[in-house]
């Protein structure tokens, strides 16, 4: 079991995030931990900088239609992540999906809190069984993926 610390930011009496630390190209980053997400979301302006560090990454269109963000016309792509590290679980090129994230980091900003890379969705929750402890503020996920549990590409 791996057990990743997670910090609640209260967004002025209008709920909570979970965050997290991920580390993606080398770098550490913050990211949101929603289990309303079906998919690991990234910024795409976030991963476009730090791409070059690994050029045999590259974006690819899709003609998926992204729900929940405030719009469904949104260009999207998807992008095998080499190495992303969450906690001790280190998931190799793993599928996530690239959207525009600004709007999200750009409230982010407004509220005086660092810019996060993307959203840690339900995908890599039901695959390693993420299990979240409010009390102790904690995401619990195993090392190995659950046998028939959601599969990246």
């Amino acid at each position: 079991m791996v057990y990743i610390p997670l910090t609640l930011l209260n967004l002025q009496d209008d709920g909570f995030h979970l965050l997290l630390e991920v580390i993606v190209f080398g770098r550490h980053f913050k990211a949101v931990l929603d289990t309303g997400a079906s998919k690991t979301v990234f910024d795409k302006a976030t991963v476009e900088n730090h791409l070059h560090l690994h050029p045999n990454s590259v974006l690819r269109h899709t003609d998926m239609v992204s729900t929940g963000l405030g719009t469904t016309s949104m260009p999207s792509f998807v992008l095998n992540v080499p190495d992303l590290q969450i906690g001790g679980l280190h998931l190799r090129n793993y599928e996530v999906a690239i959207l525009d994230l600004s709007s999200i980091n750009f409230a982010y900003e407004q509220l005086e809190v660092e810019p996060v890379i993307g959203v840690i969705g339900g995908d890599i929750l039901a695959r390693y069984g993420g299990v979240i402890d409010y009390r102790k503020n904690i995401l619990k996920l195993r090392q190995r993926a659950i046998h028939g549990a959601i599969r990246s590409k």
